[in-house]
């Protein structure tokens, strides 16, 4: 059996459950072979397969633990003793009711394929408020779990995880911190990476796009304003800003097509009967625009005539990598397309996945986002519209058109009507790129542009409901804002969210205001 590991204290303190007794130095105690699961193989080189997902119980740690209940809440800590397991590179823990909150922490640690070490015990974030909201089609679908933010870890073959209980004060555990039933830690295989495109010119962040040829406008013309991009088509090229109406015309959206709030089919099955449409977002009253502490400002621009400002202010369109192009798996998805009406704002988030991956990785860190989001916590797709890597390459995310308003489940209670741009890392302390930065603006830019709003000024949107704002009620919020501008969370990170007001001010400048 390959690799040993110094397993957690194997008693606990029912009267002080922390995470210390977690922290027992390596030498306290022996070492003990990893057991391999019963009904697996011995861990080898990936699959050939374009992707898996290996779901595994957490069971109750330490003596005098019960088995967990098949409903309600579980007391104590639960979790997976160190064990090989299949291929996986992202991870995650899920749950069986998707309204209870994971009110505790939860760490996990690995060992890389192929070797022997293991990692440093790391945090999985318990709170993932980038979700579908509640009462929405894909909720009463019944099929969505509560989850964690999934956590990127690189290619492994053994897993351990820890779940505390967050103890109330003494020490003693209330009834409203005990954890959800029915948790599993979710290990997902992102498969393979698609075949390369064509070799294209590198091109500096700060230089203008290159123009396309013929083959490619026309390719980037039917994958931004048809349901889906040609089949093998890998990317959209960048354009520069519009200079006519005819050139904002080659990337605006048919909107004939777009019912709000009902999906459209796509070809291979049949649109979902039980969608229904929610209300359009009424107009709040003007205000002066607020500073955002780095010599921009916001300007309030929600009563423009946005079919005049969809004309003169759209921004150059980045070069966006495909489904088709990061490799999505066209079949594990609900078939069949979500539209708002409009695109009134964008939410930036962050992914929670981790800052540990290589642009090179970033499509298959994206492929297991959407088994994750898909497989793991049942939703219809990604949740994400865009996402984004720390070199500034731009993805597409939910299917449905990059150019369309495709309707998201990536702001709980704001995902009418808006876009959500997530940023691939962790950036609570750590800084993002600069090339991410630009793309976010850039982004911005050409996609609200579409839509004839200014990204440095402000939209009202109507909650549907959330931890700040009560279910119908008019919120006036900044055009590009920050997740936890529209729900109580730490995403997108203080360093990502106080970089948002550049952003702001640079996708200003690109449309040309």
């Amino acid at each position: 059996m390959r690799g040993n590991l110094v397993p957690p204290a194997a008693s606990l303190c029912a009267a002080a459950l922390t995470l210390s007794f977690l922290a027992a130095p390596a030498a306290a105690t022996p070492s003990v072979a990893i057991p391999p699961h019963p009904a697996l193989p011995r861990a080898a080189a990936p699959p050939r397969v374009p992707g898996a997902t290996h779901s595994l119980r957490l069971v109750p740690l330490g003596p005098g633990h019960r088995a967990a209940p098949a409903h309600g809440r579980v007391r104590g800590p639960q979790g997976l003793p160190a064990r090989e397991v299949p291929p996986f590179s992202l991870v995650g823990i899920v749950w069986d009711d998707a309204t209870t909150e994971l009110r505790g922490r939860a760490q996990v640690r690995t060992r890389p394929l192929g070797g022997r070490s293991w990692s440093e015990w790391r945090d999985v974030q318990t709170h993932d408020d980038d979700r579908p909201d509640l009462d929405s089609p894909e909720s009463r679908a019944g099929t969505l779990r509560g989850s964690t933010a999934p956590l990127w870890v690189g290619a492994s073959d053994a897993v351990q995880v820890r779940v505390n209980p967050e103890p109330a004060a003494g020490g003693r555990l209330a009834e409203g911190t005990a954890l959800p039933s029915g948790m599993r830690v979710e290990l997902v295989d992102p498969g393979h990476d698609p075949a390369p495109a064509r070799p294209r010119a590198a091109r500096g962040l700060s230089a203008p796009p290159p123009a396309p040829g013929p083959s490619d406008e026309e390719a980037a013309s039917s994958a931004a304003n048809f349901p889906l991009a040609p089949l093998g088509a890998t990317e959209i090229p960048a354009v520069g800003r519009p200079e006519s109406a005819k050139d904002v015309e080659a990337t605006h959206v048919d909107g004939t097509n777009v019912a709000e709030g009902h999906p459209i089919s796509d070809g291979h099955g049949a649109a979902d009967p039980e969608a229904e449409p929610t209300d359009r977002p009424q107009q709040g009253a003007p205000d002066s625009g607020a500073d955002n502490g780095d010599g921009s400002a916001d300007v309030d621009d929600s009563d423009a005539d946005s079919d005049l400002d969809a004309g003169r202010y759209v921004g150059p369109r980045p070069r966006i990598v495909t489904r088709a192009g990061w490799g999505a798996d066209e079949s594990i998805r609900e078939k069949g397309f979500v539209y708002n009406k409009t695109v009134h704002a964008a939410f930036v988030h962050h992914t929670a996945s981790g800052n540990g991956y290589g642009c090179g990785q970033s499509p298959s860190v994206i492929r297991g986002i959407y088994r994750y989001h898909v497989v793991s916590s049942g939703w219809r797709d990604i949740g994400y519209n865009f996402l984004v890597d720390k070199c500034g390459t731009v993805y597409e995310g939910r299917a449905g058109g990059v150019a369309k308003p495709v309707r998201g489940a990536h702001t709980l209670g704001f995902n009418t009507n808006s876009m959500g741009i997530a940023v691939l890392g962790t950036f609570g302390r750590s800084d993002p790129s600069s090339a991410a930065l630009t793309a976010v603006a850039t982004l911005s830019a050409w996609k609200l542009g579409l839509y004839g709003v200014n990204p440095a000024g402000t939209a009202t949107l109507v909650s549907g409901g959330g931890n700040l704002f009560k279910k119908g009620s008019s919120v006036r919020l900044r055009a590009i804002s920050g997740h936890r501008d529209g729900y109580a969370t730490e995403c997108p990170g203080d360093q990502l969210y106080n970089r948002l007001g550049t952003a702001r001010s640079t996708a200003s400048r690109l449309q040309g205001r």
